[in-house]
Formats: structure tokens, sequence, C-alpha cells
């Protein structure tokens, strides 16, 4: 059975123990919007709270993932891109930097399923998300400096740990645009599959995921991001916590006998 709640900018489905959020402005190749921030903040609510998801996709509507900025929007200061200097920083902080940081604090497995191109901000919010499936027609860019920006909603920090920060700098300061191959080498993706089998491939993958012990992926997933910038001494005590809370749950218990029955059958 899927429950599904719709907005005009964005999508949100379930089907079993898995979520889908699609970006849902195909005739602007999903470019973001002030509504489509609200919703995504919305729906990751609505997947953290239900503990029957077990793991999130991300997708686009149409032929594109996300393809960043709203042009004409930047064109006319309107929305997101209104105000003086002052009125600007305050909206980035409250508005898209504020979706980088609710995905860095969001638990459960992200997969973005890349059916198109993830350009600008578009990238960057791919990157936000854990695992990556993209489209053998996707491409890639981070291209803000193309229309005179940065990328201000967390692209260079992000960028900067899938990619290294020597290549990085190359690909922000070139502004270049690269296929799904490149993406796929430099370390941008995980998996490169045909355009029909994207959402596909994402579910099954998903679908992996949610097969495991919940509470242990979603505390595998905290160690992991908040280990990264620390040292060895403050990753091991973090992971001890973890996993002393972990070991105490019935789920553990429960897949260790599934382990030892599954063993016994050899």
């Amino acid at each position: 059975m899927t429950d599904t709640a719709a907005a005009a900018d964005l999508l949100l489905t379930r089907e079993g123990h898995i979520a889908t959020i699609t970006l849902n402005r195909p005739e602007a190749r999903n470019a973001w919007s002030d509504a489509m921030i609200d919703l995504m903040h919305d729906a990751l609510d609505t997947c953290e709270a239900d503990d029957a998801i077990r793991a999130v996709i991300l997708t686009g509507a149409g032929k594109a993932f996300c393809a960043g900025g709203d042009l004409n929007a930047m064109l006319e200061r309107e929305g997101m891109f209104s105000g003086d200097t002052v009125a600007l920083r305050r909206r980035y902080v409250t508005g898209l930097q504020s979706i980088t940081r609710r995905f860095d604090q969001f638990d459960k497995p992200i997969l973005a399923a890349i059916n198109g191109p993830a350009i600008g901000a578009g990238l960057d919010l791919a990157l936000m998300c854990d695992v990556r499936v993209a489209s053998e027609r996707a491409v890639f860019g981070s291209t803000f400096a193309r229309v005179g920006l940065i990328p201000g909603d967390g692209g260079a920090y992000l960028l900067t740990r899938a990619v290294g920060f020597s290549k990085a700098v190359e690909l922000v300061l070139t502004a270049r645009v690269f296929d799904a191959a490149e993406a796929h080498t430099l370390g941008i993706t995980h998996h490169t599959v045909a355009p029909d089998d994207v959402i596909a491939h994402t579910h099954k993958l998903a679908d992996q995921i949610a097969a495991l012990p919940p509470g242990a992926v979603r505390s595998a997933k905290t160690a992991l991001y908040r280990s990264y910038n620390q040292g060895l001494d403050v990753a091991l005590h973090l992971t001890a916590a973890l996993q002393s809370t972990v070991q105490h749950t019935d789920e553990h218990i429960e897949a260790v006998q599934a382990m030892l029955a599954s063993i016994s059958k050899r």
C-alpha cells in the first residue's frame, strides 16, 4: 500500500519501509522555490517521526533532478533572491542553508535517484544524500560562477569531502559541466545505470538497507558522519557509546539469532 501526501512543489510517497521525496517543479527543472524549502522540511520531519520508514529516496519529476536556483527569480530578485545584503544573508541562513543543516542532522539513510541534470545547488542537494544513483544521461556541475555566484548552500564543504580539495577547486573555479561517467570516477555517484533503471535500482538499494536492523543503521550513519572530522580518540569514544546502546536492543539479538540460524544451515 502506498500513502501519498502531495503539494504543488514537492511530493512525498511511502511504500512499505521506503519513503520517496520527489521535487515537483518539472517546468523549472525542479529548481528550488521558497515553497519547496518549507515542504522539504515538512517531508523530512514526517519521515523522521515515522519509525516504519527506514530509508528515504530523493528524486526529481520530469527530466531533471534539480537545476539549483531559479534563474527567473534571480533575474527579478524575487523570493529567496530578494532584499538587500543583510536580508539576503538572513534568507540563505534560514532558507537553503537550513536544508543543508537538516540533511546533516537526519539520521535515516537518504538515497538520491539522480534522474537527470544536477546543477549548482542541485549538485549540492545530491551531495547531501548518503548514497547516489545516477542515470547515464545525468550531467553535473558546480556552476555558480557562470551566473556570478558562489556555492552558497554548503557546496564548497560538501564537494570537497566528495572529491577532495584539489579537484573541488578545479570544478568550482571552472564551473564546468561533466557527465555521469566522470561523476562516478570522481566519487560523486556510487552507481550509474540506464535512465529507465534509476528508480528501480535506487529502490533495490533502499530495500537492502531497510532489511537491516534500523537502529543499528541509524547509529552507524551517526558514527560515520560525526567521526569524519574528529580525531581517532573522539571517534572511538563516540562509537563506544553508540555500540553499547545498540547492543542492548532486541533487534541486535534477533539479528544475531538469524545469523546463527543461517550459518547452521550451511
